[in-house]
């Protein structure tokens, strides 16, 4: 039997008022793909901050144990110098240096203090060779985009001479291309002898390059599957994340079928967004949709399809120059030069950036979900800290919110309680048209049926909700009709009873215009 690389035993982690790990236990063989599965809040990227040194020893309960021999992690440098290296999801790059200078920052070729910058640009050409990146080394990361940036940070763990990758969430922000790209670098790093821990909620992926799959579950260790013993099935996976079958991925949806001569809560006629830079270029081209009440719409299109810049142009023009077309609400014109104008009107959008533009994550979860309405938690201009907090509470319980109280700080929290903080900041305000861009990112199944539920119910009651996805099952399984769309133009309206997979996608790589 060949001796593993890295064994966790026995692994413990406590912070103020919450358990995150109790007696977790991981293996990994040298050069094998193992991934790691749970829900949010399970306990994944907590284990992973051990074993980098982000928790340094003696923070911590149990043994790691790193090439046969036992290791005290002080910090992140010292699981580095043994060829333990970690890639977070947000990613750690400097935009404004060049991707030779962030690949050894901190690692530079340097002698008596004296950077050597054709030695650093002979290595830097060597690694994007070796990850398949072919951008010259004097780039800024700036300019590359976000699937690029991953093979960097690949790159920089490659200059640390890495024997154990630790990559979290990688392909969470990646288009399809970008994420086939990474999946197949990880498969040849396997073949390199480079062993490789993966975090994803995409069960899909892990199916496609994990060797074994650890899964956890409210911080412990449920189980190690393996692919060669048959054990590794999609459906044995969720069991082992949320602890039950999950028979239905979506919840059960009567169509909407409308009233005859009903007008669309929200109606876009001709709208055109330019760029905010380069304002010759439309980023949406005269697109025309519509929404009704207890109807769920949703915008399929490829990245750069204009999906988010469409949403965010007509929820308060945050985005885009040279605006241009019309925006009705229940068969009136109304004017959403501003988010105050748009909020006004009752419509509401969940960012799919929710760390930078959705939260504000120093601070509490009751002042985040009372901020899109203080006024309903004031009086004469000055909080109710009473009734603030009864608010936040109620959709805490309500939303499931995991977190010992309101006064959690939210940026703490998991990605898909951060989610629901976030959809409980918009319901609050009560929306009559609710724009969701990429509600699921970065989120488990369980938390994502449970998110689901609440866009589920929300139509149910009334709103009009037009759902933004990247994922053709989530989208399928949701809506009730589907717009699709490429460089910047409506190229098709499905209705539910015809959408597939191949019908979406052949219109979302459509060039004809759908007018």
């Amino acid at each position: 039997m060949v001796e593993p690389i890295l064994e966790m035993r026995s692994i413990g982690k406590t912070f103020p008022g919450v358990r995150a790990l109790s007696d977790v236990t991981l293996t990994v063989a040298p050069g094998e793909v193992h991934a790691i599965c749970g829900e949010n809040g399970a306990g994944k990227s907590t284990l992973m901050k051990v074993l980098s040194g982000v928790h340094p020893h003696g923070s911590y309960e149990g043994d790691i144990l790193f090439q046969g021999e036992t290791c005290a992690f002080k910090d992140i440098r010292a699981s580095e110098d043994r060829g333990i290296v970690i890639i977070h999801q947000e990613l750690a790059l400097v935009p404004y240096l060049s991707i030779a200078e962030n690949i050894f920052l901190g690692n530079e070729h340097a002698t008596r203090g004296i950077i050597s910058w054709n030695e650093t640009l002979r290595h830097a050409a060597a690694l994007l060779k070796r990850v398949g990146l072919r951008e010259h080394p004097q780039t800024r990361v700036a300019d590359i985009g976000v699937g690029k940036q991953q093979l960097v940070e690949i790159a920089k763990a490659l200059s640390k001479k890495v024997k154990l990758l630790i990559l979290d969430e990688p392909t969470a922000a990646l288009n399809d291309d970008d994420s086939a790209k990474l999946l197949s670098l990880i498969k040849e790093l396997r073949e390199q002898g480079i062993a490789s821990i993966v975090i994803s909620h995409k069960l899909g992926e892990i199916a496609e390059v994990a060797d074994r799959v650890t899964v956890i579950r409210d911080g412990r260790t449920i189980e190690t599957l393996g692919v060669r013993d048959g054990d590794m099935t999609e459906d044995r996976i969720i069991r082992g994340m949320v602890g039950r079958d999950l028979d239905h991925r979506f919840p059960e949806r009567t169509p909407y079928t409308g009233e005859p001569g009903e007008h669309p809560a929200l109606e876009i006629r001709d709208w055109t967004v330019h760029h905010p830079i380069d304002q010759q270029r439309k980023v949406v081209d005269q697109v025309s949709v519509n929404v009704r009440r207890g109807e769920i719409v949703g915008i399929a299109g490829l990245m750069g399809a204009g999906r988010t810049e469409l949403a965010m142009s007509v929820f308060g023009r945050s985005y885009g120059r040279n605006i241009s077309g019309t925006v009705l609400k229940d068969g009136k014109e109304i004017r959403t030069r501003t988010v105050p104008e748009a909020v006004g009107h009752g419509i509401a959008y969940v960012t799919e950036d929710r760390k930078h533009y959705g939260l504000n994550l120093i601070d509490t979860i009751g002042r985040n979900i009372t901020m899109s309405a203080l006024s309903k938690v004031a009086r004469r201009g000055v909080v109710d800290e009473h009734a603030e907090r009864r608010v936040a509470e109620s959709y805490r319980r309500s939303m499931n919110i995991k977190a010992p109280t309101v006064f959690e700080q939210v940026g703490r929290l998991s990605g898909g309680n951060q989610q629901k903080v976030v959809l409980s900041k918009w319901i609050f305000a009560g929306p009559d048209v609710l724009i969701l861009d990429e509600p699921t990112r970065g989120i488990d199944v369980g938390a994502k049926f449970e998110i689901y539920t609440v866009i589920d119910r929300l139509a149910a009651e009334g709103k009009a909700v037009v759902f933004i996805s990247s994922e053709l099952p989530e989208l399928l399984g949701m809506c009730d009709r589907i717009y699709t769309m490429s460089a910047g133009r409506l190229t098709g309206e499905v209705p539910r009873g015809r959408a597939t997979q191949e019908v979406l996608m052949r219109h979302m790589t459509s060039t004809s215009d759908k007018r």
